[in-house]
């Protein structure tokens, strides 16, 4: 049946950044043809980008970024992959998954081609466990189940926001390890999903992701990176410290594993150290900055608890570098744009 070869077909929309003809698209058909497309264009708005036929999708360039956003439209990065979250901004379907246009299907152990798509959305259908840790990693996984010692009161788990998928073949490295293993690949097919830890953080990888819109939809911003600012390639470990926080707080769940992807290209290691150079000092400052970052127990909301942290980013960060204050009001605005594209439903006793 239809339904249950295409999971949540209704409810998903596929959020692909790109610069260039998507014919990586043929090899995902038999997965992603149901499914309905944004794609965002970064670089040149004059550019026409070929779709193969038969896909349902609208296209996003810079032009009618700033048309749908107006002077808001500062808060998405430009020429840079952290323009795929106005595609979540855009987005009216509960559930999110994107890639990127150099990740190809990848094959198990067996040979089968691997559904990475219908895998995310088992994750996200399943609850996490972030408050004990399992020591056959996922219970709610096909023939595992909890393990002696699991308190029965925390069984139930918490709603899964965030599920992470990984990457065979090109490594998701910094460009520092790029430079020092070129030839590395990764090859471990590893055959589990885990929820993370609450309090634990982690580096998100956004071309491989997928997410309850509707529970941490606000907090997926991909930051300002990319031309006219000074760092890049950290758009997604921003999003991801940041969704962290607030899932934490708000007692949400983030699985991290299945489904493997093939990421196909090395991007080159040069003109990522030239991107992530500030960042790759900065991070000593953030990560702990996220560790360290408490919620006030009145920011009940995701768009609450993201204006709140970017308070702080502005009086902590702020003191390292300008670049903070800027991005601190760039996830205000980003919020602020949230919100005017996505009212918030009137509560149905509301008087």
């Amino acid at each position: 049946m239809a339904a249950s070869t295409f999971p949540l077909k209704d409810e998903l929309d596929i959020v692909i950044p790109t610069i260039r003809n998507l014919d990586f698209l043929e090899m995902w058909r038999p997965f992603f043809q149901p499914y309905h497309l944004i794609i965002v264009q970064d670089g040149d708005p004059s550019r026409s980008i070929k779709v193969p036929d038969g896909f349902d999708y609208e296209l996003y360039n810079r032009n009618d970024i700033n048309k749908i956003l107006g002077p808001k439209a500062s808060c998405i990065s430009f020429k840079d992959s952290a323009c795929r979250c106005f595609g979540y901004m855009v987005s009216k379907k509960k559930y999110i998954f994107t890639i990127d246009d150099d990740c190809f299907v990848a094959k198990d152990p067996t040979g089968k081609d691997i559904d990475a798509l219908s895998q995310h959305i088992k994750n996200l259908l399943n609850p996490s466990t972030p408050y004990f840790f399992n020591t056959l990693y996922d219970p709610f996984t096909d023939g595992a189940d909890f393990v002696r010692g699991y308190p029965f009161s925390l069984r139930e788990g918490v709603p899964t926001a965030v599920s992470h998928g990984l990457w065979l073949n090109i490594p998701d490295y910094d460009a520092p390890t790029q430079l020092v293993k070129p030839r590395e690949r990764n090859t471990r097919y590893v055959d589990a999903v885990m929820t993370l830890p609450k309090g634990i953080l982690f580096p998100m990888c956004g071309m491989n992701l997928a997410f309850d819109r509707s529970l941490i939809g606000p907090a997926m911003y991909f930051g300002l990176m990319g031309d006219g600012q000074p760092i890049g390639r950290y758009d997604d470990m921003w999003a991801g410290w940041c969704v962290k926080v607030i899932c934490d707080h708000l007692g949400l769940g983030i699985k991290t594993g299945l489904p493997y992807i093939w990421h196909s290209k090395a991007s080159n290691p040069f003109v990522n150290l030239k991107k992530e150079y500030k960042g790759i000092f900065w991070q000593e400052e953030m990560i702990p900055f996220f560790q360290d970052a408490i919620l006030p127990k009145d920011c009940t909301t995701v768009q609450s608890c993201y204006k709140e942290l970017a308070k702080q980013v502005k009086d902590k960060l702020g003191k390292i570098d300008p670049y903070f204050v800027k991005l601190a009001d760039a996830m205000v605005t980003w919020i602020d744009a949230w919100d005017e594209l996505n009212p918030p439903a009137k509560a149905a006793n509301s008087k």
